[in-house]
């Protein structure tokens, strides 16, 4: 049983964390600081239930957070 579960699981966070990474991704490219400004915290809300779940590690998602806040003021 703890086989199958950790299998879902495995899956699943493997998902969400791609996930992650892919908003990042698209964030950072961004050019329009009004849609930027939509999009960070929809990103910022993904990286705090990842770092709640143990799918990535906190300092990791305040990094990013503060990161990509400095960029969405700066453009």
């Amino acid at each position: 049983k703890s086989i199958r579960r950790n299998d879902a699981a495995r899956v699943r966070n493997k998902y969400q964390h791609k996930t992650m990474r892919n908003a990042v991704k698209k964030l950072r490219s961004e050019e329009d600081k009004k849609a930027a400004e939509t999009m960070l915290p929809t990103v910022i809300s993904m990286l705090d239930k990842l770092a709640k779940r143990n799918v990535i590690h906190a300092n990791k998602a305040s990094n990013l957070k503060s990161k990509l806040t400095k960029q969405v003021a700066a453009l």
